[in-house]
């Protein structure tokens, strides 16, 4: 049953006024809005503090960076106007959009500008301990004015890709409540937010540009899992829901009109390289021989999925190095004589940490549990919450194997840096000299032809060494109220509330 349908049969009073900028005769939007079902709570409320991409694809609405990705992949102007990049690759120039306001009402200006990259770069002192401190931008030595709708970022060194990291929010300088009511300037406002139940955004009246919200109210309820979720669903009491098991979308197609695309992930069974027996190559190559990528997508997704073969996914087309899917065919014999050849003729055993509420990634598990058996290694799965998974696996590094999906920017040194030894968030503890030196090579090289050429062998490297046993970009099945339109698949983590509207009658 329709949610809509469903409020009218319970005697819910629907909101009168027909949305602003819709023509003809819409379907009335009810009083609370439209309900979107997540699965894991927001880490943060403060986007320069937040890790999480299901916090992130939640704050997208919320926030806006100079540049934002559109459907197609392109970074299009949002606080700037424009930007201009030196030829050396070493300034980029950005002119800020007239008559842009924060949610406060305040306009926004050079200096909050010049505070939110400054803060998202680690270069204010004293510096705040809680902000996630994004690597890339450790190249920018300054941020200047030029003038009251000009400034400037001047690197430490070239570097051609930076843009893709403007992306990161623009928020009031002098202004102390993010944490608990976060201002930005996307086309929707912060409402409320109660922790492990629900963040509610109201439509920005005063957005600058293409593209304002056409639903007033939005309503992120969280559930405990994907279970949980799929009985509100059943219930016909949330109207959108991106994370469907094949099952349950099968179970849904009477009721939601049922979208599929692409979540760009890196689905892998990632492991940590400090921990016995994953520092051993070997025993990481035999995992990639004894795992049957298609049957995971039969099983788990329908045949939906495209198998990867390295920590990119094909979005990413010019870099994409689609060779490496194939790099380990399914061979039980081979991972068996590169176990023994390792010193584990008999197996092993060991845990494989996945957090609850993704049952995408529970089912991952189980499968791959099932076909390592046939060589002798023995996986148990371990299922935590999303808090505990950030802190002791993300953060703490303490597990041995784990399954979730890495999302990136539209960068391709941001999908890959992940791996360098020194990288932050390197939390699978892999080390390799000749990647960094490529690495590092590929990121400041301004020649497009070399940064392609040194992509694609950061990829190889990272599938001949094992460095985790890449599976999928999973496809995404997405429930949608058949009274809604306008759901938008984007390359990058985002769920854009602003797209959907109402259809006609």
């Amino acid at each position: 049953m329709r949610r809509l349908t469903a409020i009218l049969m319970t005697g819910m009073i629907l909101a009168a006024a027909v949305l602003s900028g819709c023509a003809g005769g819409r379907q009335e939007e009810p009083s609370d809005g439209i309900i979107v079902g997540i699965t894991q709570d927001l880490d943060s409320l403060d986007p320069h503090k937040a890790v999480a991409a299901g916090t992130k694809e939640v704050l997208y609405n919320i926030f806006e960076g100079l540049v934002k990705p559109d459907k197609d992949g392109n970074l299009v102007p949002a606080v700037a106007e424009s930007y201009e990049i030196s030829p050396d690759g070493t300034e980029y120039t950005f002119v800020l959009r007239d008559g842009v306001k924060f949610h406060n009402g305040d306009a926004v200006t050079a200096e909050d500008v010049i505070y939110s990259l400054k803060r998202c770069a680690g270069l204010l002192t004293p510096a705040d301990p809680e902000v996630v401190v994004e690597e890339a931008l450790s190249v920018i030595s300054d941020v200047v004015k030029v003038d009251e709708s000009t400034i400037r970022v001047i690197l430490d060194e070239p570097n051609t890709e930076l843009i893709g990291y403007f992306t990161c929010s623009i928020i009031p300088e002098n202004y102390e409540e993010q944490d608990t009511n976060p201002v930005g300037t996307g086309p929707y406002c912060f409402e409320s937010y109660t922790p492990l139940t629900s963040l509610v955004m109201t439509k920005n009246e005063e957005y600058y540009g293409e593209g304002e919200a056409q639903i007033d109210r939005v309503t992120f309820r969280i559930s405990a899992n994907t279970d949980a979720a799929f009985m509100e669903l059943m219930a016909g009491s949330i109207d959108i829901f991106p994370y469907l098991t094949q099952e349950q979308a099968s179970q849904l197609e009477s009721q939601y009109t049922i979208l599929e695309g692409s979540m760009n992930l890196v689905q892998a069974l990632f492991l940590n390289h400090d921990a016995e027996p994953f520092d051993d190559p070997l025993v990481r190559q035999a995992l990639c021989y004894a795992t049957d990528r298609q049957a995971v997508i039969d099983m788990v997704a329908g045949g939906r999925g495209h198998i990867i073969g390295s920590n990119m996914f094909p979005s990413f087309s010019l870099y994409y190095d689609s060779e490496l899917e194939t790099y380990y065919d399914y061979n039980i014999e081979r991972a068996k004589e590169l176990l023994a050849e390792a010193g584990y003729p008999d197996g092993f055993s060991f845990t494989i940490t996945v957090p609850s509420n993704y049952q995408f990634h529970v089912e991952t598990a189980q499968v791959l549990a099932e076909q390592y058996r046939q060589i002798g290694v023995g996986a148990e799965i371990q299922l935590i919450e999303w808090s505990s998974w950030l802190e002791d696996v993300y953060q703490g590094r303490e597990y041995e194997a784990t399954i979730v999906g890495l999302d990136a920017q539209l960068v391709p040194s941001d999908i890959l840096k992940r791996y360098c030894s020194d990288a932050s968030n390197n939390f699978l503890n892999y080390e390799n000299e000749e990647f960094d030196r490529i690495f590092e090579a590929a990121v400041t090289t301004t020649d497009e032809e070399e940064k392609v050429l040194y992509y694609r062998q950061l990829q190889q490297i990272l599938t001949e060494d094992a460095a985790a046993v890449y599976i999928q970009d999973p496809a995404l099945l997405v429930a949608v109220n058949p009274d809604l339109g306008g759901y938008t698949f984007y390359p990058v983590y985002v769920q854009d509330m602003a797209s959907i509207y109402y259809l006609d009658e």
